[in-house]
């Protein structure tokens, strides 16, 4: 039996998403743009998705444009509120130190490009502090992007506060919401610009989409046709936004049922894994993602935690599924405070409202079984253990 706990690199399609999609393909086929009757009542179904999406949100559809996901939401809406800044002659954007690296990719790419940024810490509890928000404010700041929900160890954000601060001093705001739309309520009265991605609500993969405050400008990234009201060119992929709008609004009518299930398990999680010696959960216990634990565990190698829990069954991660190739120590990890060394001994546990308490249960088993077996045969933990070196956790 395979237990998934992945959740946050991607979720299993749901069958609403699909048969949506299915149908879409068979009914819809043909192309938004052409002018007969075929093509109209596709673009009238690609306005009816539309306003689904702009509903679930607290949106207007024209304030909706569809993307292939929530990296290039991020990077449209970064690069749009740099365009407009620097028209101003504003080029200061300020972000934390843990963004998703669609944020900080981005930003490096306008540091090249004359911009200034500055990352604001995050501290042991993986949130930002609203003090040292303020403090980081200029003139000449175009914009603040900060991330609505850690993508690694599932930190809620103050969003509420940081944007009304924002909209106090007029720059524009985006986050990083592809962690957090369909699992939390969405408020956008701060918001001016907002990135989600389909296959984290169990919809397709490959599909998005970017809110933006109607006045605020967009660019578009992608040059060619009038698609998306001239904001992003290329023939909409209509079956797969059509898989998002319905697992948008599944996800969204039974998200305080969904909540209430996962945070249960996500807590006996916790609870289970917190016995294990020398392991210590990511994060604010309380202010993060119902179905997100993210624990470090000293002595071990994360690798090999994940390759022998997934000889048992388990999937899980170590961190983010962008970065499980690289052989660095998590800057998420680094960013809270996280020595090198226990950073590399990372899991990440994300659970779904298909997460069940026998799973649960078995991933407390399988984790201390496994966590102990690699202690046994670590030369570091050890020397921990004998005293050779200091346990840090």
């Amino acid at each position: 039996m395979k237990i998934y706990a992945d959740n946050a690199a991607t979720t299993k399609m749901s069958s609403a998403a699909m048969q949506a999609q299915i149908a879409c393909m068979e009914e819809y086929f043909a192309n938004p743009s052409s002018l007969h009757s075929l093509g109209q009542r596709a673009a009238e179904q690609l306005f009816a998705f539309r306003e689904s999406v702009a509903r679930c949100l607290g949106a207007q559809a024209r304030e909706i444009t569809f993307t292939s996901g929530g990296s290039e939401a991020d990077n449209q809406a970064i690069l749009s509120a740099a365009a407009a800044g620097e028209k101003k002659g504003k080029k200061h954007i300020v972000s934390s130190a843990f963004e998703h690296h669609a944020v900080l990719h981005t930003l490096q790419n306008l540091e090249r490009r004359g911009f200034s940024v500055t990352l604001l810490p995050v501290h042991e509890n993986g949130i930002v502090r609203i003090e040292e928000l303020r403090d980081a404010l200029r003139e000449d700041t175009a914009l603040v992007t900060i991330l609505y929900a850690n993508n690694e160890i599932g930190t809620i954000q103050p969003i509420e506060e940081i944007g009304a601060i924002c909209r106090e001093r007029g720059i524009l705001f985006h986050t990083d919401a592809v962690q957090a739309v369909g699992q939390l309520p969405i408020n956008l009265q701060n918001i001016d610009l907002l990135s989600l991605s389909a296959h984290k609500f169990h919809g397709p993969k490959g599909v998005g989409a970017l809110y933006a405050r109607k006045g605020v400008p967009l660019s578009p990234l992608i040059a060619g046709g009038a698609q998306e009201r001239g904001k992003r060119a290329g023939t909409e992929n209509l079956p797969a936004i059509a898989g998002m709008a319905a697992a948008l609004e599944e996800a969204c009518a039974h998200m305080e049922e969904n909540a209430k299930h996962i945070k249960a398990l996500r807590d006996r999680l916790i609870a289970g894994l917190q016995t294990i010696p020398h392991s210590a959960l990511s994060g604010d216990a309380h202010k993060r993602l119902p179905g997100n634990v993210h624990f470090c565990f000293e002595g071990i190698e994360g690798e090999s935690l994940l390759l022998l829990l997934d000889a048992r069954g388990i999937c899980a991660s170590s961190g983010s599924a962008c970065t499980s190739g690289s052989l660095e120590a998590s800057h998420v990890l680094l960013a809270i405070g996280r020595p090198h060394e226990v950073a590399h001994g990372s899991l990440r546990l994300t659970l779904s409202r298909e997460t069940t308490q026998e799973e649960v249960d078995a991933i407390i088993c399988a984790v201390t079984e496994v966590v102990a077996t690699l202690r046994a045969m670590s030369p570091l933990w050890r020397d921990l253990e004998e005293g050779r070196r200091e346990h840090v956790l």
